[in-house]
This record gives C-alpha cells, sequence and structure tokens, in this order.
C-alpha cells in the first residue's frame, strides 16, 4: 500500500494495530520513504487522517538488465523505463526477459511493479535427491534461474521448471 505522509510517498512495509489495556487502540507502521529510501517508524491514531496514493498502472514488457537498472518498455507507447533494484526489492528475482508486467506509476513516475501471483522458472542447480529416503517429506535446496533459492522436493532436479508464488516465494509445482 502506498500513501502520501508528510508530503512524501510512502510504501507500507509493516502494520501493527495495537490496543493496549484502557487506552485508545493506534496503528504502529514501518513505512520506506520511496524518493529518499529512509524507513520510518509512525503510530497513527484514530482521529489521524491518511491519504492514499493513487497508482497508474501501465503494461510494460521487462526487456533486460543493466548492473542493478531494470529496463521496461510500455507496449502501446514503445517507451521505456527504468528501475532500480532499490525500488524493486525481491520482486526483482522474479523477471524473466520478455515478461508481460504491470508497473505502477505515481505522477509519472515509476515507483514499484505488480507480479502476476505465480511465474514459472527453470531450475538451474541443485544437489540430487537421496535414493531411498522416501520416509519423510524431504526438500533441499535450488537455484533458479534468475538467482532466486527455493526450497523444492527431493525429486526436482536440474532443468526442470517450476511454478513459484510470488507473494511467499514457495514452490508450488512442478510444470
Amino acid at each position: 500500500m502506498l500513501i502520501k505522509f508528510e508530503g512524501n510517498l510512502c510504501r507500507i512495509l509493516d502494520l501493527q494495530h495495537i490496543t493496549p489495556g484502557n487506552k485508545r487502540g493506534h496503528v504502529q507502521c514501518r513505512m520506506r520513504d520511496l524518493r529518499s529510501g529512509r524507513l520510518l517508524d509512525n503510530k497513527f491514531r484514530a482521529e489521524d487522517d491518511v491519504e492514499r496514493a493513487t497508482l497508474d498502472e501501465h503494461e510494460m514488457q521487462f526487456l533486460y538488465r543493466d548492473g542493478d537498472q531494470y529496463y521496461f518498455m510500455n507496449t502501446e507507447t514503445f517507451e521505456q523505463v527504468h528501475l532500480g533494484t532499490d525500488v524493486l526489492g525481491d520482486s526483482a528475482l522474479y523477471l524473466l526477459p520478455d515478461s508481460v508486467i504491470n508497473v505502477e506509476f505515481f505522477e509519472g513516475e515509476p515507483v514499484g511493479i505488480h507480479l502476476p501471483a505465480t511465474v514459472d522458472l527453470k531450475v538451474s542447480d541443485t544437489v540430487p535427491g537421496i535414493k531411498g529416503a522416501t520416509a519423510s517429506a524431504q526438500v533441499k535446496p535450488a537455484t533458479l534461474e534468475t538467482g532466486l533459492v527455493v526450497n523444492v522436493p527431493a525429486f526436482i532436479e536440474t532443468g526442470d521448471t517450476i511454478r513459484v508464488n510470488t507473494e511467499t516465494g514457495e514452490y508450488l509445482g512442478r510444470v
């Protein structure tokens, strides 16, 4: 969620509703200022007004990565924009070249991406499974083509394509 806080655009990272004994409840928020990148902690009471930022979404194609910058092209106007790893965070680990995603804009400036619920990625490296050890559900780490490391069942091998949940980063199944 993005809000305007003290004139700055902030993304909510953590939110807790706290109701102490006989006092009024409040919401404790940890947020990141998108322009400066600094972390902020604030306590919002019931009488505080919070303005939610409205975002525009444009369908864009991920083109390539150059160092810490990720380049996207608008599929309608062919205009290119770039986002840094500081803006994308862990979302960058789910991006494959030529994939089409929605990029979020605030006042004409790109501020983030909206990933699909799942992505299909190829396993680039994993340890071989232990034969005959099927009494318990074994998991092993697997490195995917984007650099993401996911715990997978023992039967997954290098070269397999798996489906990964983009919200939790968990293995969902083999494709």
